[in-house]
């Protein structure tokens, strides 16, 4: 038996009671979307997305071809660290420390001088394309790295692939990964690769290699120890930092991310496939593109009947989503939205209402599996 698990990256269900509090009142990813462009959505439709409550543009068939409903975080945050390990049954006792003034200065001349460089650019919150199209030049000429934040719980580290080689970067990223720890501690550590001339700068999205906090102990670590394979596919093992997994698989896009899906689903093993499609929130969301938002979907919605024709009798499909990310809305932020949850599977049909947390999706895996899992969650099963 194979349960497959993707992630659709900040495609949100409306925002959440406590929106308000995250300045995301108003927020609805999918429905905006929908709205904005028009775009058709019917093989989700068809698993019963128009059934959700608080889900008002998509078609509602009479007879739903999957289990649908909405999950509730429960975690503080909006940030993909927190929702994907709610996923796993990880509840934190406080959110991950943001920086929305950027990080202390003596902390980045502590973090230069172990490196080996001079100094360093920009360091406050930043759209990255934006970052290397205004910093790409001085960063050329100096070779300081350029530093920004976001809303998340990020450090996040930019360079042109030319003037600084690529384990270069990704040493400067495990540095800054092992000092951001204790009063600093943040989330994750990205290094953003870029390359291109000045005016034409462009990040090379497939080097991005994230350093996470090491999780503590989940459901993936479950279903490891049970002697199923668990596979990581696109950005999903670098949240966990490896924890839990038995194989690794690197994806571009969204696209790759499907077709390399595809592929193990018709793989011969038992076990998870996790995986997590990037471009909605990467792409489109934080460019606030409703259009590309909404192409990203269609192409999903388009390659959904050759996932559902590799199931197996006895396998298990799940889609869900870890935030939103309102193309539509004010920002370039997260926003704070219920997630998406839609299950194909022998004999599962219906409303699945509204979970009161994402742990609730790790919980069943364990469940289909046969194995104990005495953390948070409720199963579905």
């Amino acid at each position: 038996m194979k349960v497959v698990a993707i992630v659709l990256d900040s495609v949100g269900l409306g925002y959440l009671p406590d929106a308000p509090l995250f300045g995301d009142e108003g927020a609805d990813t999918l429905d905006h979307t929908v709205l904005k462009t028009g775009v058709a959505l019917p093989h989700l439709a068809d698993l019963g997305l128009g059934w959700v409550a608080g889900v008002h543009t998509l078609p509602r068939p009479k007879e739903p071809k999957g289990a649908f409903g909405r999950m509730r975080e429960a975690n503080p945050g909006k940030d993909t660290t927190t929702g994907h390990w709610e996923f796993v049954g990880i509840y934190l006792e406080k959110p991950f420390r943001t920086y929305p003034e950027g990080f202390p200065e003596e902390l980045l001349r502590a973090w230069a001088e172990r490196i080996g460089v001079g100094g360093w650019l920009l360091n406050r919150p930043y759209s990255g394309t934006e970052a290397i199209r205004d910093y790409g030049e001085a960063h050329l000429k100096t070779g300081y790295p350029i530093v920004y934040t976001s809303a998340d719980s990020v450090f996040q580290v930019a360079a042109h692939v030319e003037k600084v080689p690529l384990e270069e970067l990704y040493h400067w990223c495990q540095v800054a990964r092992e000092m951001l720890r204790g009063e600093h501690q943040v989330a994750r550590v990205i290094a953003r690769p870029f390359t291109g001339e000045p005016g034409a700068f462009y990040r090379l999205e497939h080097l991005r290699r994230d350093f996470a906090l090491e999780p503590p102990r989940n459901v993936l670590d479950v279903l490891k120890e049970g002697g199923l394979e668990v596979v990581g596919v696109g950005k999903i093992p670098d949240i966990y930092a490896g924890r839990g997994f038995t194989r690794t698989v690197k994806t571009k896009d969204n696209k790759g991310g499907l077709e390399k899906t595809l592929a193990l689903m018709e793989e011969g093993f038992s076990g998870l496939v996790f995986t997590n499609l990037v471009d909605f929130d990467a792409k489109y969301g934080h460019r606030r593109n409703p259009e590309g938002y909404a192409r990203a979907l269609e192409e999903v919605d388009r390659f959904l009947p050759r996932l559902l024709s590799a199931l197996g009798p006895e396998d298990h499909l799940f889609l869900v989503s870890d935030h939103g990310n309102d193309p539509t809305f004010l920002g370039t932020d997260h926003t704070r939205e219920y997630g998406m949850l839609l299950w194909v599977g022998p004999g599962v049909r219906g409303d699945l209402g509204t979970r009161e947390s994402f742990a609730d999706l790790g919980a069943t895996w364990a469940r289909l599996f046969g194995l104990a899992w005495e953390g948070p969650g409720k199963s579905l099963v």
